[in-house]
């Protein structure tokens, strides 16, 4: 019985229970903002760092099983933590750990919803995110999956009583419902015909393949709908914008690599056998997803907006990196799917932290200055020194540089893509090389608009007045930004640590594991056969010994040369903040390079105009020729319709009448 109280399934579920009590106990005082700050989210935080550190230890465990007689009656809840699960709770754990950090300090009175109920639904988000990891059976996910979208959507609604917020909550809902459907017919169809609904029924069941295409096809949609992949992202840059910036980084960072993990859980475990085309149509999704959001990103002015479509560029990447591991997989090219998948997993991981740590940095200017408009800021480097020194990690790692993060699994990812001429299908060897192309591509733009992002923010001058009485963050927000900015550095600087622990997630999928032969503790060369390496930890001092040296150079030699005076500048006046390249500025290439991809409203002056004003609206192709068009036909069937409801009880007796004569008759 002690045995079973300490494995480190059942603790999981502890765990995630203690993140329940957590969140009720904030309707013991549910208008107290200290309460909530100073004692629940703390406790969070430890439930969070403790969840991290026991998924990292069951990363080589043997799969270990539970059933609870919990639930509706003679449907138990079947619970399963394997090496692919332990991956992903790790990924929640130390993510909510900082992000919980962040919002002891981060929310205030007065912001909608109740602090205490806010309390209760962040922690409620957070453990049906840790059930979805762990549930073995259809009834466990769904729950677990609905009572996420319904308590995600309470917080995105947080400032309920704005009409815009409403409407983005609104549509989350309905797009996250919609996506259930689609992965609820696809647990139907796996189960083969029987009324068996656990994972393991599934797991053996024997589909045909145009079932379990159909079933691949259906999670595809409905993970692709939760995840933001085009054209079913729609919500995610008006969600993301509409929640406090919390919440943001938890649905980010978190909640969309559910959708992930969802992806992988029904591909290689439950389907077990997919075929490469299915990898194809997921490779195309993908690449285009990524462009897509880089290139939206580019052109916002709004902070948010930019990161939420930045998020669906790094969702494009993931699950393009799926993509990739299906078709090695389906041409029996087992070492290089196992590259690829450890490159989405190390990526997974890397984007919690990255995207996190921006979000919580956004929040943080948006609480000193009220602003989210890229326009009316600048030169917050210098109030806000804190924030802007570790939001720039999140930065340079969400930008691929080394020796941080974000570079170590672009590059993974990249050497998977270059076993494309191996692949015995000259079809694929033809198409992969663009895929790379296009990967490459999205990650020079992501630089572009990290430049663009932290730039506009941080450096310069000040564009409004009113930034003067900006303040850095305090104490307790700013330990949850270093908890995220550590984290980037660490799993930059020690990937030789942290890939034969992903390794056993390929393994456990049925894939060859990278042994790192050639490997040492500072040179990672995933495979023997191949002459590709990378040595973080030389690169870091590389990087740390110039520092040094031009610092000391600037300091010891040349101020000691030079008398310093004012230049002659021309008769040129000083410098303010009007003469800085603005965040329209910095987007119009984009915009004038990628315009085909934009729906545009301008506004343009006239010589004759007394105040001229220029605008320019960015609107999304696919939300007007899809989207609207499609809520217009659904209200025109409603209309249509709608005779029916004549109020009168007469009709609507009739209506049964007919009904059951129908029935009868077909039953004869």
């Amino acid at each position: 019985m002690t045995q079973a109280l300490t494995s480190p399934l059942t603790v999981c579920l502890l765990l995630l229970s203690g993140w329940g009590i957590v969140g009720l106990a904030g309707l013991i005082r549910p208008a107290s903002v200290a309460f909530a700050g100073r004692t629940l989210f703390p406790l969070g935080a430890i439930l969070g760092a403790v969840l991290a550190y026991v998924a990292a230890t069951s990363l080589t465990a043997p799969a270990e099983q539970l059933e609870l007689i919990v639930g509706l009656p003679d449907l138990p809840m079947h619970f399963r933590l394997d090496a692919l699960s332990s991956a992903f709770l790790f990924l929640l754990g130390s993510a909510v750990t900082g992000i919980s950090i962040f919002a002891a300090g981060y929310f205030r009175q007065g912001e909608g919803t109740a602090p205490g109920l806010l309390c209760l639904q962040y922690h409620l988000f957070v453990a049906s995110m840790g059930v979805v990891l762990l549930a073995d059976d259809a009834y466990s996910f769904m729950l677990a999956w609905e009572t996420m979208a319904l308590s995600s959507y309470f917080l995105v609604t947080t400032q309920h009583r704005i009409p815009d917020i409403r409407r983005a909550g609104f549509l989350y809902l309905l797009i996250a419902h919609v996506g259930a459907i689609g992965i609820l017919l696809s647990f139907g169809v796996m189960q083969g015909g029987s009324w068996q609904f656990t994972f393991d029924a599934m797991r053996a069941a024997q589909l045909d393949p145009s079932w379990a295409a159909l079933a691949f096809l259906l999670a595809l949609f409905g993970f692709g709908a939760k995840a933001g992949l085009v054209p079913m992202h729609v919500w995610l840059p008006e969600a993301h914008p509409a929640a406090p910036s919390p919440v943001s980084a938890l649905m980010s960072g978190v909640m969309l690599k559910t959708a992930l993990y969802g992806m992988l859980r029904i591909t290689f475990d439950l389907l077990g056998d997919p075929a490469w085309w299915w990898g194809l149509t997921l490779l195309a999704l993908g690449l285009f997803s990524a462009l897509y959001g880089v290139i939206f990103a580019a052109a916002q002015t709004d902070m948010k907006r930019l990161l939420a479509y930045s998020s669906i560029e790094n969702i494009g990447i993931l699950f393009s990196g799926v993509g990739l591991t299906i078709v090695f997989a389906g041409t029996g090219m087992g070492t290089a799917a196992s590259l690829a998948l450890i490159a989405v997993l190390y990526h997974a991981i890397n984007h919690a932290f990255m995207k996190s740590l921006l979000f919580l940095g956004t929040g943080a200017v948006l609480h000193a200055t009220g602003q989210r408009n890229l326009g009316r800021l600048g030169g917050l480097i210098h109030r806000m020194p804190g924030v802007a020194w570790l939001t720039l990690v999140g930065t340079l790692a969400i930008a691929g540089l080394p020796p941080l993060n974000g570079f170590v699994s672009e590059w993974l990812l990249l050497q998977s893509f270059l076993f494309s001429s191996e692949i015995p299908r000259p079809f694929i060897n033809m198409l992969l090389p663009l895929g790379a192309a296009l990967l490459v591509l999205a990650a020079a733009l992501a630089g572009y608009v990290m430049v663009k992002f932290f730039g506009v923010i941080f450096l310069g001058q000040p564009r409004e007045a009113a930034l003067q009485e900006a303040h850095d963050a305090g104490k307790i927000e700013r330990a949850g930004l270093a908890w995220l900015a550590i984290g980037c550095v660490l799993l930059g600087l020690l990937p030789m640590q942290i890939i034969p622990l992903l390794s056993h997630v390929t393994g456990s999928l049925g894939f060859t594991e990278i042994a790192l032969e050639n490997s040492t503790w500072w040179l990672l060369a995933p495979l023997p056969e191949r002459q590709a390496s990378y040595a973080p930890l030389v690169f870091f001092a590389v990087i740390l010994l110039v520092v040094v040296l031009t610092i000391a150079a600037v300091r010891y030699f040349y101020h000691q040369r030079v008398r310093p005076s004012v230049p002659w500048d021309c008769g040129f006046g000083r410098l303010n903040s009007r003469m800085q390249d603005t965040a329209e500025g910095f987007g119009q290439p984009i915009r004038h390079l990628f315009n085909p991809f934009f729906a545009m409203e301008r506004e343009l002056p006239t010589p004759f105009d007394q105040a001229p004003r220029y605008r320019v609206v960015i609107g999304d192709r696919i939300w007007r020729g899809l989207y609207l068009p499609l809520a217009g036909l659904v209200r025109r069937a409603a209309d249509t319709v709608a005779w029916l409801q004549q109020g009168r009880i007469a009709t609507y007796l009739l209506y049964s009448f007919v009904t059951l004569v129908v029935l009868l008759a077909l039953m004869l």
